[in-house]
């Protein structure tokens, strides 16, 4: 993989006001209303304290968010022809593909960290190092199928689409999957769908530092499939394109 064609990715991203505002405030400021909104409550099923649940849910959806945002450079470049004069230089399909996804890694990174430190600071959540790291490499590790969603995204949608397209899977992966929401407030019935959206699995490997019996394993065998199923999407949409030029 090219190191200089990464690090120019990594750099257009952080240099945007709206990574700092995604990445940071906007999933802080959402666990810090709802860890007030619901302070002092316990969630039945496990009997850790909201906060706590809250922490975990949050720390994915804020990772998911950023991590999707990167098919809107790709659809800005597929728009503009640039993506085609890069398939004409030396730079491989696959060197500009994990340029993408390893970009929208890196930059999730912190959205997860800024979560775990407010909870930690703010709302007095406490857990060992090795829970701490549980939670914020498992988080991290399990955000790479929403890069490759983020990617998938911009391979189809047109510049001017891309920003609804993401918008959509923003909400639809963090609201119908819990991570936005805790889906244990959710009646049986939509509890049932949000167990079909991977953000859900995102969030239980959040959850799962504070559980005894935090399905950990099973999230872990669904987001790699999710991981396996776009990354072949994405892949042959990329080859799809390739073959037009």
């Amino acid at each position: 993989m090219s190191t200089g064609f990464l690090k120019l990715e990594v750099k257009r991203v952080i240099r945007a006001r709206k990574f700092w505002i995604v990445a940071f405030l906007f999933p802080t400021l959402l666990y810090l209303m709802q860890a007030n909104l619901f302070r002092g409550e316990v969630v039945e099923r496990t009997g850790i304290n909201f906060s706590e649940h809250l922490l975990g849910g949050l720390a994915a959806f804020g990772a998911l968010f950023v991590a999707l945002n990167v098919g809107t450079r790709v659809a800005i470049e597929r728009s503009t022809g640039w993506q085609r004069q890069l398939r004409i230089t030396p730079l491989s399909p696959t060197s500009y593909l994990t340029a993408k996804l390893a970009a929208a890694m890196v930059v999730a990174l912190p959205a997860i960290t800024a979560v775990a430190l407010t909870g930690a600071l703010l709302q007095g959540v406490r857990l060992p190092l090795g829970g701490w790291l549980q939670l914020v490499l498992g988080v991290w590790v399990g955000t790479l199928p929403f890069a490759l969603l983020g990617v998938f995204i911009g391979q189809v949608a047109t510049a001017e689409s891309v920003q609804v397209l993401t918008s959509v899977s923003h909400m639809l992966l963090g609201v119908l999957g819990g991570a936005l929401f805790p889906s244990v407030a959710f009646p049986e019935w939509l509890q049932a769908v949000s167990a079909v959206m991977p953000s859900h699995w995102l969030a239980v490997v959040g959850h799962s530092p504070f559980e005894a019996d935090s399905r950990l394993g099973l999230a872990a065998l669904v987001l790699a499939g999710w991981t396996v199923v776009l990354g072949a999407a994405v892949t042959l949409r990329y080859v799809r394109d390739s073959a037009r030029v």
